[in-house]
C-alpha cells in the first residue's frame, strides 16, 4: 500500500478522496455517451468492448463513491477499527463487474467472427476513442496523485482499471485505421477477444489486492523489517514478538509484545512503550499501534513458535 504523504491533513486526504470518487464517475458517464455514438456509428464490436468497459466502469465507479463515504466515517461503538475495509469491498465489486463486462466481449467477439459484418465511419470512432483517451488519460493522472497522497484503496483499484483502458484505446485506434485500410472484418472481433482478455487480467489484479485486505494479509516483509528498526531505535528495548500487522483501506494496524527489562517500574514501561509508539506513527503515519509489555526472556507460548514466523529484532 502506497504511504501517505506527511504533508496532508486528514481533512484534505478525505477530501481529495472525495473528489476523485466524484470525477470518476463523472468522467465515466461522459465516456459512455462518447463510445456508445461511436458503436452505433460504426457497428464495431471492438468498440462494443469498450463501451461494455466504460459501463462497467460507472458501476465500479459508483461502488467507489458509496465505499469512500462509508470508509471515511469515524469508529463507533459498532466498527471499534473505523469502516476502512468498505474501500476493499468496493474493490472486489469491481472486480466482479469487470470480470461480467470481460465475459460479454468475449462472447460478442466470438459470435462476430463466426458473422462477420463490416465496420464504417471508421474517421468517427478514431475521433471518439482520441477523446475518449484525453479523458481518461488526464483522470488516471489525478487519481494517481490522489493514491500516492492518501493510499486508498478504492482509488487505487479505479485508476489501475482506467489505466487499463489507456492502451485499450490505442489498440482500438489502430484496430479501426487496419480495418478501413485492409477490409479484413476479423480484425475487429480479433482486437475484441484482446480487450476481454485485458478486461479479465484487470479484474484479477483489483480482486487479488482487495481479498489481501479482507483477509488481513500482513503488510510487506521491508515494512515489517522497518518496524523493527524503530523499536531498536529505543536503548531499552530488548526485543519484539508476536509481530502482527494488517491494512483496513488507508489505515494500518501494528500490534506486537515488547520485550522489557522486568526490573523496570510500570511507570518507565509505560514511557517506554509511549515513545517506541510514537515514533512508529511517525514512521508509519495513519497507523494505529497496540504494543503488550512483558518481561525480556519470559519463555511463553507464542504466536511466532506456532507458525513459524522469522524474528524482526
Amino acid at each position: 500500500m502506497t504511504d501517505p504523504s506527511h504533508s496532508l491533513s486528514p481533512d484534505r486526504a478525505d477530501r481529495l478522496i472525495r473528489h476523485a470518487s466524484y470525477l470518476s464517475l463523472a468522467t465515466g458517464l461522459v465516456l459512455v455517451a462518447i463510445k456508445l455514438a461511436a458503436t452505433v456509428l460504426t457497428g464495431s464490436v471492438a468498440l462494443l468492448g469498450t463501451l461494455m468497459d466504460s459501463t462497467a466502469d460507472i458501476l465500479a465507479s459508483l461502488a467507489t463513491v458509496i465505499a469512500v463515504r462509508v470508509a471515511l466515517k469515524p469508529a463507533d461503538r459498532s466498527h471499534r477499527f473505523g469502516h476502512g475495509k468498505a474501500e476493499a469491498v468496493a474493490a472486489l465489486f469491481q472486480s466482479q463487474v469487470i470480470a461480467a463486462s470481460a465475459t460479454f466481449v468475449m462472447l460478442s467477439a466470438v459470435d462476430r467472427l463466426l458473422n462477420p459484418k463490416a465496420v464504417s465511419e471508421t474517421a468517427v470512432g478514431v475521433a471518439a476513442m482520441v477523446l475518449s483517451l484525453v479523458l481518461t488519460a488526464a483522470l488516471v493522472g489525478f487519481q494517481r496523485y490522489v493514491v500516492r497522497k492518501t493510499g486508498s484503496t478504492a482509488i487505487a483499484a479505479d485508476s489501475a482499471h482506467f489505466a487499463s483502458d489507456l492502451a485499450i484505446g490505442i489498440g482500438l485506434i489502430v484496430t479501426l485505421i487496419a480495418v478501413a485500410a485492409t477490409g479484413w472484418l476479423w480484425i475487429d472481433p480479433a482486437v475484441a477477444a484482446v480487450v476481454a482478455l485485458a478486461l479479465y487480467r484487470s479484474a484479477w489484479s483489483v480482486g487479488r489486492n482487495a481479498l489481501n485486505l479482507v483477509m488481513d494479509r500482513e503488510l510487506p516483509a521491508p515494512d515489517r523489517d522497518r518496524i523493527g528498526a524503530v523499536v531498536a531505535t529505543h536503548p531499552e528495548a530488548r526485543g519484539l514478538h508476536d509481530l502482527r500487522t494488517r491494512s483496513a483501506g488507508r489505515a494500518r494496524f501494528i500490534e506486537f509484545h515488547l520485550e522489557l527489562d522486568g526490573a523496570l517500574s510500570l511507570r518507565r514501561a509505560h514511557e517506554v512503550t509511549d515513545t517506541i509508539e510514537a515514533r512508529l506513527k511517525q514512521a508509519f503515519p495513519g497507523t494505529e499501534v497496540i504494543i503488550h509489555q512483558e518481561p525480556a526472556g519470559l519463555d511463553d507460548d507464542r504466536l511466532d513458535h506456532r507458525i513459524g514466523a522469522r524474528p524482526v529484532l
